[in-house]
């Protein structure tokens, strides 16, 4: 029997996968100090058979392929797990990882998968069936209800077996963005996890897959090893011997480890906009990637006046968020004109769009009946979003609200909301891209009926949210194409014009790299790397 039966509540989102730093695309500030340079590496950068890594994402949280939104542990599970179909990191086209082959009619309500022949968890034993099975009851069971459950449970009915080498997928009605969505669905050994403490043990960092790496060393808050697993039989065979990618959160130290001629580390993400110049100066290759990274407002809707939409949406069009660009983020970054990033495939210009404008907002506020309006705005300590908070105070004072600032340590943020104490506004990160790219998938990340973003923001059983839940199922089920993008922008309107959850502005990631050490790099427009296409030199 699996360990944890009870539901997911929002205290265990937080402190299991560090919701705001894991999911947050640029939070080097969230997790625990990076640990000492002494443990950081073995065999240092001159070795081709190893390549170290700079993650500035905390490694100590869940490393649980069901539960986990930390940046480090998604990027690591990548690697180390596979899923029935896995995705290309950059493209997100899939392609058959467990499974042997694609399904042929992906508006089917069922889908049938073979297992690759030969397939083995990297303790020797064989993937089966049974494995399969496993892993979905665990994300369908509504009374764990982990993290990816909301990514499954409005379309999947059941998993089943077939026969001892075939499983069928059975839908509630057809749904075709299943395909890329089944990358998070990663494959766990029954074996090893179903054992009473299994799960306890993977929030833990134990990780056993099927993927081309193998976990060789777990050493939380400092460093995470990991080696090619010479039994792996996929078609995305590691390229290289063994990898150390070291846990520094620190920005200065992140970038000191990947600098200078006898620099330790020949690759590192989460660039510090201020230190692009100087790496490349110093001969790295820096490039970025513009995706759903963004800093977000979210309101306490039980707390006056912030259930007015008005004042929600003076407060965002009085942000004068070029200036935040130009000044905080050194360009790298674009005022939000959607929920969605403009790169989504699904992105529309919404309705509603919050271009600096402070006599609207103004107007706004006094139609409202508010006046002399306090806000204390609390953060996360993420180094941007610190850099950002001026900025917002700045645009707010000058409107005559008067603004304080408290970023701090995200657990306690958000220990804090999890017991109801008093809050107006928070601004934090987000990037749901580290799941996926539909539209769908984003959106439930954050507005979910009793999920923990709408339960923080105390919204979702209002009218308005009521309303925009059932646009979202409608979206989900809709069998049309063109017809399910109609519904999306539709509600992306709603959320937009409602501003309880909203971004500020989307960002960019940078990722710095030897390219006369390494050959096949591609920089991410989430947190994290993958390697398994790159070569050492």
């Amino acid at each position: 029997m699996a360990s944890v039966s009870r539901p997911f509540s929002r205290r265990d989102f937080l402190r299991y996968s560090g919701t705001v730093s894991a999911a947050a695309a640029i939070s080097a500030a969230i997790s625990a100090c990076s640990g000492p340079a002494s443990t950081s590496s073995t065999g240092s950068g001159a070795s081709k058979d190893l390549v170290t890594a700079v993650i500035g994402y905390g490694n100590d949280q869940t490393w649980d392929p069901t539960m986990t939104a930390s940046a480090f542990a998604m990027a690591g599970i990548q690697h180390v797990y596979e899923g029935l179909v896995d995705t290309d990191p950059i493209t997100r086209a899939p392609y058959p990882a467990l499974a042997t082959a694609l399904p042929a009619d992906t508006s089917a309500t069922t889908w049938k998968f073979t297992l690759r022949q030969g397939a083995k968890w990297h303790d020797g034993q064989p993937v089966t069936v049974d494995d399969v099975l496993f892993t979905f009851d665990r994300i369908l069971d509504p009374k764990t209800k982990v993290l990816t459950y909301n990514f499954f449970a409005t379309w999947l009915k059941e998993v089943r077996k077939v026969d001892d080498t075939s499983v069928e997928l059975v839908f509630k009605f057809p749904f075709p963005d299943a395909l890329p969505r089944l990358t998070i669905a990663k494959i766990m050994p029954k074996h090893v996890f179903g054992q009473p403490g299994g799960w306890d043990a993977a929030k833990n960092g134990k990780a056993v897959g099927s993927g081309p790496y193998k976990m060789t060393a777990h050493n939380p808050k400092s460093n995470t090893m990991f080696e090619a697993f010479a039994d792996y039989n996929g078609t995305r065979r590691a390229a290289i011997k063994k990898m150390n990618w070291l846990s520094i959160v620190d920005a200065a130290a992140r970038v000191a480890k990947i600098s200078g001629g006898s620099a330790e580390a020949q690759i590192a993400d989460n660039v510090p906009y201020a230190n692009i110049d100087q790496l490349r100066k110093g001969g790295l290759t820096v490039e970025g990637g513009k995706g759903m990274n963004h800093m977000f407002l979210m309101f306490n809707t039980a707390q006056k006046p912030f259930d007015d939409v008005r004042v929600r949406q003076a407060l965002f069009y009085a942000i004068d968020t070029q200036k935040m660009i130009e000044v905080a983020l050194k360009g790298h970054g674009t005022p939000t004109s959607s929920f969605l990033n403009e790169q989504n495939p699904s992105y529309a210009r919404a309705k509603t769009v919050y271009s600096y404008d402070p006599e609207k907002a103004k107007s706004l506020l006094a139609a409202a009946g508010v006046k002399n309006l306090t806000i204390n705005l609390m953060a996360v300590n993420v180094s941007w979003i610190a850099d950002c908070l001026p900025t917002i105070a700045n645009s707010w004072n000058a409107i005559g609200v008067k603004t304080t600032l408290a970023p701090q340590d995200t657990s306690a943020l958000f220990t804090k909301m999890d017991q109801s104490q008093d809050y107006q506004v928070v601004a934090a990160a987000s990037n749901p891209n580290q799941f996926g790219l539909d539209a769908d998938l984003i959106l439930r990340y954050n507005y979910t009926p009793g999920g923990s973003w709408m339960k923080y923001t105390k919204w979702d059983g209002s009218a308005d949210a009521k309303a925009l839940f059932a646009k979202m199922d409608k979206a989900t089920e809709e069998p049309d194409q063109q017809k399910k993008l109609a519904l999306v922008h539709e509600y992306i309107d709603l959320i937009a014009e409602q501003a309880v959850l909203y971004p500020v502005v989307h960002t960019e990631l940078m990722t710095a790299w030897n390219a006369k050490k390494l050959t096949g790099v591609r920089p991410q427009a989430y947190p994290g790397i993958n390697l398994l296409q790159v070569k050492r030199v």
